[in-house]
């Protein structure tokens, strides 16, 4: 049988167009699907974009609470900075450890003689008052205190 021009295109033609419109159907469900998926996303994001322009107000807030009050202490931690950089601190622990190692035992020799002194003390109030000399039933005097 003779075919005619164009004829078996034609047919190719609705037939792809027929298999097209069937798949359409199986196209919007998924399309629609998407655009749900779109939908959703765009709404965390929107409350994403929310809470971080929350936290961003918050934290503006919080600068400008401090903002004047650290700009206050900066000719300070200046002064500190140029004293810090003097090289005399670098040498300060080792000059406290020689400051401590040479006042240490004079501060002990002088507990010492204070201690001394308060015995010697305490026994010449005693020897100078004969008089006031204690009942055999009173308490014998207390010794000096040598703890400080």
């Amino acid at each position: 049988m003779p075919r005619i021009p164009g004829l078996s295109d034609l047919i190719a033609t609705l037939q792809a167009q027929t298999e097209a419109l069937a798949q359409l159907p199986r196209t919007m469900t998924d399309l629609n699907g998407a655009v749900r998926e779109l939908i959703t996303a765009t709404t965390v994001a929107s409350e994403t974009i929310s809470s971080a322009q929350r936290t961003a107000d918050r934290l503006e807030a919080l600068v400008e609470e401090l903002e004047e009050p650290v700009r206050a202490l900066r000719p300070g931690l200046e002064r500190v900075g140029r004293v810090l950089d003097d090289p005399v601190i670098d040498t300060l622990p080792e000059t406290l450890g020689r400051i401590h190692d040479d006042l240490m035992p004079l501060i002990h020799g002088l507990r010492q003689a204070q201690a001394r002194v308060g015995t010697v003390t305490g026994i010449l109030r005693r020897r100078a008052r004969p008089e006031d000399e204690p009942a055999e039933d009173a308490d014998p005097p207390s010794p000096p205190d040598t703890s400080s």
